[in-house]
């Protein structure tokens, strides 16, 4: 029985299936099985898949289901892994060859650690670096008992570093299958109220940034998001505070995100909840103001091009 098992859910992924599944089979840490969970894939998953049989052996699990979406594909795989520690990895990411053996060596460390992460490189579809590595948090939210910092959004843990005790899942619960998004989020807080969360302070994986992924639907993660608030509002696990914090941190990243591509309407009604729920977060009346001034700036110089219309 191999001690960390690799959980990859794939719907459709084959084109970068073969990428992922080598970048586990490169890792410098070998004790390791691969459960891959076909989530109804039409494109040859299958096939692909077992063309790894022979080469991986016993180190190798294939799970197919129909499709029943990513939190459920993820709890199929843990469902079906033998080992102590769970690894995730999307078949669109990589693992750089470190991976298991920074995450493993963190998690050894304490035995009251439920949760390794680390940081990350965006790629594009092609493979290449894309922007900064990841947004950059003080390094005091990354580990401990974080659990608030996951809530109020201080802190983002990316799927394709974290590593975490299947023990956890006893405790703490499965992912939420209803959710369509920020259930990894959702699991990670639950995870991190009774546990530890360590960080690993080098990249140790990619993650692919492409155009049709769900985390760019932001009308439909800023559901999801609020969703995640509400969620453990109501069941008591965070307080009134802490929710306003929280849908505030959702409201400037959202704006955020409509600023970078110049929706200063959007961006100003979206920034001025931020500022409702948190008016004494400087950066949400500083955001608010700025998109005010440019949406201004803009609508006079709209209306000069107007004017010298013909």
């Amino acid at each position: 029985m191999a001690r960390v098992s690799a959980i990859v859910p794939a719907y459709n992924a084959a084109h970068y299936l073969p990428t992922s599944i080598k970048s586990v089979m490169d890792q410098t840490y070998t004790d390791w099985e691969l459960v891959i969970v076909d989530d109804g894939s039409t494109d040859g998953t299958r096939e692909l898949v077992a063309s790894y049989a022979a080469q991986l052996g016993d180190k190798l699990r294939y799970v197919y289901q129909p499709n029943k979406g990513l939190p459920a594909a993820r709890n199929t795989g843990i469902r079906n892994a033998s080992g102590e520690l769970m690894a995730l990895l999307d078949a669109d990411d990589i693992w750089l060859p470190a991976r298991l053996e920074r995450s493993v060596a963190a998690m050894d460390v304490d035995p009251a650690i439920g949760i390794v992460h680390g940081r990350f490189e965006r790629v594009n579809v092609e493979g290449s670096p894309v922007g900064q590595t990841q947004p950059v948090f003080p390094l005091k939210y990354m580990s401990g008992m974080i659990a608030d910092h996951l809530y109020t959004r201080r802190i983002h843990l990316a799927c394709a570093t974290v590593t975490f005790r299947k023990a956890c899942i006893e405790k703490a619960g499965w992912f939420d299958e209803t959710m369509r998004a920020t259930e990894d989020r959702d699991l990670w807080f639950r995870i991190a109220r009774f546990y530890k969360v360590a960080f690993v302070d080098e990249i140790i994986a990619r993650y692919r940034v492409s155009a049709g992924s769900m985390s760019s639907d932001t009308a439909r993660m800023l559901t999801w998001q609020t969703y995640f608030v509400e969620k453990h509002y109501k069941s008591g696990a965070c307080g009134p505070l802490k929710r306003m914090e929280a849908l505030s941190s959702i409201y400037r990243e959202r704006g955020d995100d409509l600023f970078r591509k110049a929706r200063m309407d959007e961006a100003i009604s979206v920034y001025s909840k931020a500022a409702l729920y948190n008016p004494l977060k400087i950066a949400n009346l500083y955001m608010l103001t700025k998109a005010l001034a440019v949406g201004f700036r803009n609508r006079v110089a709209s209306g000069k091009r107007s004017a010298n219309l013909p």
